[in-house]
């Protein structure tokens, strides 16, 4: 008996509508992913809003990490696993600038609707004089350009993250002049944002003088401490939760990272973990004995493209090669120091340096070079650094390109290979 052609119709609409849904999800669930704190001007903030309750389900049962949508913006509260990480953290940002961040962000919570750049410089100025930050050695001034630009920067991740948007003005010209009055800049203050600026479980301002921390790493774990039931599934959900952040947060999960409990867990469950990860992602899972790598293909779902265009990049792509060998092979040390690498880019600056920009050419810019290559292939999980130099990581492996061999069609001149040599 044949199916009426009006019932496939209904059956074909549902059909693209499901995958619409579903495109649209995965869509949301990846901006959410690289953009954690949405402002509603974001391209894909009706798509987050249209899926918020499946969104919310979803993060709960995989990661543990609360979602706030509303009409004002998105805020997905996420925690890292690894506290220790060191390639955490906004660009350029040292513990000074975060310092400024944190200040500029207690003059917002305080200021009216509307502020301008010098009035934000002019409070964190006056709240720099406490006499706890003095003790610190820590000291904000706005004396001189290098100050305005530290406090310009801070501004403009404020906008970036939509908790200020700009309505006149701009910063450059106050960085050059700071008591010109043609150069300032006014803001809008959007609150919601602000108030979801910081990630954590429990605030700073509500601990006792008895519970304060006595350190940094204290504090932070303090900050994201949440609750865990006391039984055999809540702990399997916590474990579970951690390593789904590992995955969707870091480039490689390695197992010899993972603590015994945690270990035995990924084992035995890391194919379905994989599995439900990338089905509502789009990821490709990369098993291996060493661990596990969610990857990307489109390349848009990270913060350090590799491989990717210009001098920096083909530069870390070169290192990256350049250890990977070292890992393959056995008869060389697999420790490389700072300054072997800068002497291998010195020497491939002969091979490549006619791609490259012209200051990477010049004598000496090799350290440099080397700096930045190793700053990326840490950040994405491919070596370890420490005092003794660089580890390559087992995932390195996979920029390994072995020996290339060239062949002429019967001796001609040519890169191509004839229908009976290839």
């Amino acid at each position: 008996m044949s199916i009426p052609s009006s019932r496939r119709g209904i059956r074909h609409v549902g059909e693209t509508q499901k995958a619409q849904q579903q495109d649209e999800f995965r869509r949301a669930l990846r901006s959410l992913l690289m953009c954690p704190l949405m402002p509603p001007g974001h391209a894909d903030f009706p798509a987050v809003r249209r899926q918020a309750e499946r969104l919310r389900e979803w993060f709960a049962r995989e990661t543990g990490w609360p979602l706030h949508v509303d009409r004002e913006g998105a805020r997905l509260f996420k925690r890292p696993a690894d506290l220790s990480a060191r390639t955490r953290g906004l660009p350029d940002y040292d513990r000074r600038r975060y310092v400024l961040l944190s200040l500029a962000a207690a003059v917002l919570e305080r200021a009216d609707p509307q502020i301008t750049l010098r009035q934000i410089g002019e409070r964190i100025v006056q709240q720099a004089a406490d006499p706890a930050l003095q003790t610190l050695s820590f000291a904000f001034t706005l004396h001189g350009a290098a100050e305005r630009r530290e406090l310009v920067m801070v501004c403009r991740t404020l906008l970036a993250h939509g908790v200020l948007e700009r309505v006149a003005g701009e910063e450059e010209s106050y960085v050059q002049d700071g008591s010109g009055p043609q150069s300032d800049a006014l803001y809008d203050i959007h609150r919601r944002l602000l108030a979801g600026l910081l990630a954590a479980v429990r605030g700073p301002s509500t601990w006792s003088t008895e519970e304060t921390p006595g350190n940094t790493e204290a504090r932070l774990h303090a900050l994201v401490a949440g609750f865990t039931a006391d039984s055999e599934q809540g702990r399997r959900d916590a474990i579970r939760h951690h390593l789904a952040r590992r995955l969707l947060d870091d480039p490689v999960l390695y197992t010899d990272s993972l603590d015994e409990e945690t270990r035995s867990y990924f084992l035995n469950q890391r194919g379905v973990l994989a599995n439900r990860l990338c089905e509502a992602t789009g990821l490709v899972a990369e098993q291996r004995a060493e661990g596990l790598a969610l990857i990307d293909e489109s390349g848009q779902l990270t913060d350090v493209a590799m491989p990717a265009e210009g001098t920096e990049a083909h530069v870390t792509l070169l290192v990256a090669e350049y250890l990977a060998r070292r890992l393959r092979d056995k008869r060389a040390p697999l420790r490389a120091t700072e300054s072997e690498i800068a002497l291998f880019l010195r020497e491939a600056a002969g091979r490549y340096g006619r791609y490259w920009r012209k200051s990477a050419r010049a004598p000496g810019a090799e350290h440099e070079l080397a700096e930045i290559a190793i700053v990326r292939l840490s950040r994405l999980g491919l070596m370890l650094r420490d005092m003794h130099g660089v580890h390559p990581l087992p995932a390195i492996a996979r920029f390994s390109l072995g020996q290339t061999e060239v062949r002429n069609a019967q001796g001609a001149e040519t890169l191509f290979l004839t229908e009976s040599d290839a």
